[in-house]
């Protein structure tokens, strides 16, 4: 096999992996025509179809299902080598592909990211941040950063930094029209700008406090998925707003929202950062949770 076999046979990796030309092609930085094309030569050589392609699906044969169980270990093996070079650099090198919700990235990665690339001017961070729900393996990323620890089975976690918390909120103005709140209860009586996940499914407000676990389904005329714009809706005077702590922190401080149901309002169950246990841990990555670790 000609050593311009190897690449062919990583387009066809990824594509496996992805079942996903376009994917693939991001993955290796290149168009997804000239994966397809690199599939096309190595089924050519072998004489063997790998792929069943459809204009909206791509999935293994058997042949091709084959040749992946093989080629996954290998690539790995291939991957840890090469990553072992990074024992003769200062630091290290490549690229780390993180996911994380979109809510709560500000808070986890933004006070790393200088000191992490200061300390690693060789390491590269690429970091897609969106509530929806990823497969970090199907979407070709690294790791993925999560509340709590109900990963699927062949995941490793890492518990990682800041613990966060939910806080309600109002403005000045909002309260010179309606009470603090003491209890959750009083909440009955009150405007709320409703949370949603990204499907658009509402969630209710939960408070701790004293053994006690309550569950608040909030009413009024705004629902949103984006902290940023129920922090917004709030100091318009709208509502109260349940959001990430940190997220208004700044308003908190200057005044401009008043906090209350602080009592009730608990720390969230740990960040953790997770990955593939099978796949090899690169250097970078190792800096990245090194970085994060709580």
């Amino acid at each position: 096999m000609r050593t311009t076999d190897l690449s062919e046979l990583a387009a066809f990796d990824a594509v496996a992996r992805h079942r996903s030309f376009r994917r693939a092609g991001e993955e290796r930085g290149v168009t997804a025509s000239a994966i397809s094309h690199a599939v096309s030569n190595l089924e050519a050589r072998i004489g063997l179809r790998l792929l069943n392609r459809t204009t909206r699906s791509v999935s293994l044969t058997d042949a091709g299902a084959m040749l992946l169980s093989r080629l996954s270990p290998a690539f790995g093996d291939i991957g840890s080598a090469v990553d072992g070079l990074n024992q003769f650099r200062d630091t290290p090198f490549g690229k780390v592909r993180i996911n994380a919700p979109n809510s709560i990235a500000p808070f986890v990665l933004g006070p790393v990211l200088g000191p992490l690339i200061k300390a690693n001017p060789n390491l590269e961070l690429e970091i897609i941040a969106t509530d929806r729900l990823v497969d970090i393996v199907e979407d070709g990323f690294d790791a993925g950063i999560r509340l709590g620890e109900s990963l699927r089975d062949g995941m490793t976690a890492v518990r990682i930094k800041p613990r966060l918390r939910f806080s309600v909120v109002g403005s000045p103005a909002y309260f010179e029209q309606h009470p603090i709140p003491r209890t959750p209860s009083e909440l009955q009586g009150h405007v709320c700008i409703r949370n949603l996940y990204p499907s658009g499914v509402p969630y209710a407000w939960e408070f701790k406090h004293g053994g006690r676990t309550i569950e608040f389904n909030p009413s009024g005329p705004i629902a949103t998925d984006d902290h940023e714009l129920m922090v917004q809706a709030a100091l318009a005077g709208t509502g109260l707003a349940c959001v990430w702590e940190n997220r208004a922190e700044r308003e908190i401080a200057d005044g401009r929202l008043v906090r209350c149901l602080e009592p009730w309002c608990a720390p969230e169950d740990w960040l953790h950062l997770y990955y593939p246990t099978r796949k090899y841990l690169s250097a970078g990555l190792r800096a990245v949770i090194q970085a994060l670790r709580a």
